[in-house]
């Protein structure tokens, strides 16, 4: 099958982009390098193109109850230009995806997911919606763009006429960027301030060329899915398919800030609430390696000798100049400091466990 292609894939070609297969989609990798790229994002800023990303309008008179019914967190909580992380669970209260949720009108949520669960999401939506209830896969009219940094604010302001401070955390605009109309949000993926840009995939050059010129000065460069990943690991933000799945539930994620467990049913809600009173058998940890050698997403995490959990994901920390990796281990070891291996290639490296996010500014 085909590779999909976002809006931006000629713009990433001619920019020199190292091209890889994602979620079925051909997106960039990288353009300059990982670790430069992931630098200028903790020092300056960033553009990612996110296009591959899905959205999903629900709309009608029982949107709010629909949503309340498929979601983690408390949906009702949200205003009208609000936004909020959350989950859509299945009824074992496992993650059919991690998604943020933005209130649009006061009958209609507009979801974006990942890319790698547009189709499962929208049919999981689909089968649990009533007749009040309307689900629109709206992903193909829609390119996203991220611009994430320090210097983020300095880079966009100049391009619209609505005041960004307006903009608190997880809240949204429409606005008119460069003469694009957008929805601005005050999210993001890498720890650092920022913004997703949504508009419409027409006019997806124009606003990405826009804000390249806008961000010269600034230092911006275009980021691509590598550091994207380095990023977010440093933040220890999960990624779908590696620290969430259908199986994994938010408790054993280490995510409880985002149930609402006191709201009315919700799929999942009983397996949820067995899990907080009984413990997990399992945790997400953060682990550092006190030894040359990376932990990989699959290898094996041991305790003297035993095998007690794998790493989901792991990387060179470009920000700390350290291994570090999420693993999924027996709750009982899974406490501050603790010393562990993990088999790299053959060898036992010795790992500790450590606090999260890794990285703080």
């Amino acid at each position: 099958m085909a590779l999909k292609r976002t809006p931006l894939y000629a713009a990433h070609r001619r920019a020199g982009a190292k091209m890889v297969e994602f979620a079925g989609w051909e997106m960039p990798v990288q353009y300059r390098g990982v670790i430069e790229e992931h630098l200028a994002v903790r020092g300056k800023a960033g553009l990612f193109d996110v296009s591959h990303m899905g959205e999903i309008e629900v709309r009608g008179a029982g949107a709010l109850e629909f949503c309340q019914r498929l979601t983690a967190n408390d949906v009702a909580r949200l205003q009208v230009f609000q936004a909020q992380y959350s989950f859509l669970l299945n009824e074992q209260g496992g993650v059919v995806d991690d998604v943020i949720i933005y209130r649009v009108k006061p009958e209609a949520y507009f979801i974006c997911v990942n890319a790698s669960n547009i189709d499962k999401d929208f049919a999981w939506l689909s089968r649990h919606s009533g007749a009040d209830v309307e689900v629109d896969n709206q992903s193909a009219m829609y390119a996203q763009l991220a611009l994430q940094g320090p210097a983020a604010d300095a880079i966009l302001q100049p391009l619209l006429a609505q005041p960004l401070a307006q903009i608190k955390s997880f809240h949204f605009a429409f606005a008119d960027v460069a003469a694009i109309r957008c929805m601005v949000a005050r999210t993001g993926y890498t720890g650092e301030p920022g913004f997703e840009l949504y508009c419409h995939s027409d006019a997806a050059l124009g606003l990405w060329n826009a804000l390249m010129i806008a961000g010269e000065s600034h230092g911006l460069v275009a980021v691509g899915l590598g550091a994207r990943d380095t990023l977010r690991l440093e933040k220890a933000y999960p990624l779908y398919g590696h620290e969430l799945d259908d199986s994994t539930t938010p408790l054993e994620a280490g995510l409880e800030w985002v149930l609402k467990l006191a709201k009315p049913a919700f799929f999942g809600r009983d397996r949820l609430l067995q899990q907080q009173q009984q413990g997990v058998e399992r945790k997400l940890v953060g682990i550092e390696a006190l030894e040359p050698g990376i932990p990989r997403g699959g290898y094996s995490v041991c305790k003297d000798g035993v095998k007690i959990g794998a790493i989901t994901s792991g990387t060179k920390s470009p920000s700390l100049g350290k291994a570090i990796a999420l693993a999924y281990i027996a709750s009982a070891e899974a406490w501050i400091d603790n010393r562990l291996e993990v088999e790299i290639r053959g060898r036992q490296i010795p790992v500790k466990i450590v606090s999260l996010p890794f990285y703080r500014r």
